[in-house]
């Protein structure tokens, strides 16, 4: 990929027509290249790191330049100095057992990439999000996932209308409902998380038949941050 081509890849349009993405810092590169030896499409991907890192050493192609043009390439204030190109994939096929989370038009990319996170640490779920959500591979989600964007399979642009006919079960988080603590909230294929400010069109949550189910709280605030549900919500789906 040309130099000039990857300051670009901090807009969506570009990284759609180039069909890369970027990543920053140690940690992030380390996910890649543990994600890459269990993925092989991943393997495309391209390191870039300044003389401050030469001691790393990675089974990727990589690129040494110097602290200006990773300042060039960077998103961030203070570039670590090592970055990479990565590949955009697309997901997986669902696994057996799996389980999936709805994000319905998500904006935060803090919430999207804590999120993704949360579901990579409990394993065996797939995120679907809404049209109109924040960009999977926006810079600040992919930071936020903790490199999770490489353990967590996603789909975009996922109609509502759809999850019927994929799902025999939805549930969706209400502030009203039964409790998440239930043993009939795990009984359920698809989990269903409102937008930050507006939550769920209640009107469409019908339509899908999703079952509600809240959160037990004091009411002190109107409602919970959406990642700090999906955290509860995912904590109670493992708990033994």
């Amino acid at each position: 990929m040309k130099f000039d081509d990857i300051k670009k890849l901090h807009q969506k349009k570009f990284r759609e027509e180039f069909g890369c993405f970027l990543i920053e810092g140690e940690h992030l590169v380390q996910e890649l290249e543990r994600a890459a030896r269990q993925d092989s499409r991943l393997r495309t991907a391209e390191i870039y790191l300044t003389h401050e890192y030469g001691h790393v050493k990675s089974a990727l192609p990589t690129h040494v330049i110097n602290a200006r043009h990773m300042a060039q390439i960077s998103e961030t204030r203070e570039p670590q100095g090592i970055a990479a190109v990565v590949p955009l994939l697309r997901p997986v096929a669902p696994r057996p057992g799996e389980r999936a989370v709805y994000l319905h038009e998500i904006q935060d990319p803090g919430n999207f990439g804590t999120i993704l996170r949360t579901l990579a640490w409990f394993g065996n779920f797939r995120c679907l999000t809404s049209a109109d959500s924040v960009d999977l591979h926006n810079g600040k989600v992919v930071r936020a996932s903790m490199g999770a964007v490489f353990h967590v399979p996603v789909e975009l642009d996922v109609p509502a209308d759809s999850l019927p006919g994929r799902f025999a079960r939805i549930a969706c988080l209400d502030l009203q409902g039964k409790s998440v603590a239930s043993p009939e909230f795990r009984d359920f294929d698809c989990y269903v998380f409102g937008n930050e400010a507006r939550g769920l069109p209640r009107e469409q949550m019908r339509t899908l038949s999703a079952q509600p189910f809240t959160i037990a709280g004091t009411g002190a605030i109107e409602s919970l941050n959406v990642a700090a549900t999906v955290n509860i919500c995912l904590y109670e789906l493992n708990r033994p």
